[in-house]
């Protein structure tokens, strides 16, 4: 086995960034991961680092064989009570490109870690485009992973040596049209976080804090769902995670209703997960046709996020009508092209066939005389 410190090198920098008309002091913590094939996948994460006085650790999320995504997160590794501190935090979090550094991949957000938070992420790239060194993020078996954190002044709240919260200010992050995104850890045997993500494009608007500290967990009762139910979970806490308005609409309603608006909204979820273009027929249509409009009518969702998704799913049964009538008039060309060839060979016979007929009648045709074959033979009577 190769030494840790064969296998991982770290540099850390300093930069300065301005956010809400506040300097911030801004770090950056570069993790380079050699040998990546021989690594334990997971429960893959970098050794704790230090910025602003804080520690942190970066996490792979676990590579298993029902994972089709790259994903990284952020999380705290100051050992901190499990209630009572937060800590303001606007990051970015970057997967290298080795061969085009305008192609690497970024994903920045301002988040509030707290004991039921202790770690924030979202999925980068497919693992076939991550395993494809063509592209540029795993080459020679070596990805590099930088994380740039900026503890802000908003709202940080610190432990002291008895455990007691001591609030370092009262200032409030201001509200915005955007979403803020929330992720509960859990710890697994093997001690991987099972995460959910959040992100935001470096052109998009600042990522703030709103709503509650509520989870899925809050509101529902995991365990008395049924093995269908159950497998909506993932996708729904994923969801809730970048949408946590999805929490929050559903705070004053009923056990009952919020199981069946959890339910359908993880249906779609589902749905559009696990189904394949060539899926989408009519039947299928149909069904997340009648899904969506309830959701939409009914389960007070705000889903303008999803729309886009389900009306592109939805489309797929022209998609598929249009494959299936190319898909003939493609076989009807094949078939003439073929029949052309062959009638093509044929006439290349039968020219030559000609031309040695042709020969021969000329051949033929020396000292011959034609004579009119109805003309009377006769004969002289002289």
């Amino acid at each position: 086995m190769i030494p840790f410190h064969h296998q991982h090198c770290y540099v850390a920098t300093r930069m300065d960034n301005h956010q809400k008309g506040k300097k911030v002091n801004c770090e950056t913590f570069t993790w380079k991961i050699e040998n990546f094939s021989k690594q334990n996948t997971k429960n893959l994460r970098s050794k704790a680092f230090r910025i602003q006085g804080y520690k942190w650790r970066i996490l792979l999320y676990p590579l298993m064989k029902n994972v089709d995504h790259f994903s990284l997160y952020l999380m705290v590794a100051d050992s901190l009570p499990a209630y009572g501190w937060s800590r303001n935090t606007y990051f970015k979090l970057a997967l290298i490109n080795q061969f085009e550094s305008n192609k690497s991949v970024v994903k920045e957000t301002q988040q509030k870690f707290n004991g039921g938070y202790r770690s924030w992420g979202s999925s980068f790239v497919s693992l076939s485009d991550f395993y494809d060194s063509k592209q540029g993020y795993l080459v020679n078996n070596t990805c590099i992973i930088e994380a740039h954190v900026c503890v802000t002044d908003l709202g940080i709240l610190q432990a002291n040596n008895n455990n007691k919260i001591t609030p370092t200010s009262n200032s409030k992050l201001s509200d915005q049209d955007s979403e803020s995104t929330q992720t509960e850890e859990t710890e697994a045997s093997d001690e991987s976080e099972t995460l959910s993500s959040s992100t935001c494009s470096s052109s998009q608007r600042e990522v703030q804090i709103q709503g509650s500290d509520l989870t899925l967990k809050d509101l529902l009762d995991l365990e008395s769902l049924g093995t269908e139910e159950a497998a909506f979970v993932p996708l729904l806490e994923e969801a809730c995670a970048w949408h946590p308005s999805l929490i929050r609409s559903q705070r004053k309603s009923s056990r009952w209703f919020k199981k069946w608006a959890f339910t359908s909204l993880g249906q779609v979820l589902h749905l559009l997960r696990t189904s394949k273009v060539k899926d989408m027929d009519e039947d299928a249509c149909n069904q997340l046709q009648g899904l969506w409009e309830e959701l939409v009518e009914h389960s007070g969702f705000q889903l303008a996020w999803l729309e886009p998704y389900v009306q592109s799913a939805l489309g797929m049964k022209v998609h598929l009508e249009r494959t299936v009538e190319v898909n003939k008039l493609k076989d009807n060309v094949v078939a003439l092209e073929i029949k052309m060839k062959k009638l093509r060979g044929e006439l290349a016979t039968a020219e030559a066939e000609f031309e040695l007929a042709w020969k021969a009648l000329a051949e033929a045709r020396k000292g011959f005389i034609e004579m009119d074959l109805n003309a009377e033979l006769g004969y002289a009577m002289f």
